[in-house]
């Protein structure tokens, strides 16, 4: 079964934000999506492009002094009913399976001295505090806009996920940390 591509339907999703250029929606994905969810400019254009053809989107030329004209992209009502319409539908992918270094060589660590390993999770920790700072400057941005946004319940549920999760690794890196101290004592 072809595994379904969801970045037009990302890309719908944005242009619901205010994001109307594939530059602003390849920096709200950046700075807010990139977290749980990676597109390259590589991915953004051809879908546009798509998106535009079968008339889920519209798009307009601004021009621009001295620069290449802008291109502008809006959803349209049929655009905003697949949106709605791949929302609404189940999840069939099952949980997600992250790809995580620290972990693979964890789990291979009984090769290598307790604390060259106790090194490692320890600098995934510190890791995952920065992690979490730039969630809480992501929250404070959130919190502190002067711009109301009908998503942004919605931006501080997902951001809540990441908090808790990234918060669960933190206390996990500190128990196993604990237990490699205490087995090479």
């Amino acid at each position: 079964m072809a595994k379904e591509n969801h970045t037009p339907y990302v890309l719908l999703g944005m242009m619901t934000t205010g994001c109307n250029t594939g530059y602003s929606m390849k920096q709200m994905i950046d700075n807010s999506l990139s977290h749980f969810w990676k597109i390259s400019y590589g991915q953004i254009y051809p879908s546009l492009k798509k998106l535009t053809d079968e008339g889920l989107a519209l798009s307009k030329k601004e021009p621009q002094a001295d620069k290449p004209d802008k291109i502008l992209y809006e959803i349209t009502d049929k655009g905003r009913q697949a949106l709605e319409t791949w929302l609404v539908s189940p999840v069939d992918s099952g949980l997600p399976v992250q790809k995580n270094e620290w972990l693979l060589k964890l789990f291979f660590s009984r090769h290598e001295p307790a604390h060259t390993a106790i090194a490692k999770i320890k600098q995934y920790e510190a890791q995952l505090q920065e992690r979490l700072s730039v969630y809480r400057q992501i929250e404070q941005m959130i919190k502190s806009s002067s711009i109301r946004s009908e998503d942004e319940q919605f931006w501080l549920f997902t951001l809540r996920h990441g908090f808790k999760t990234t918060n669960a690794a933190i206390e996990w890196c500190r128990e196993v940390t604990e237990e490699l101290q205490n087995e090479e004592e």
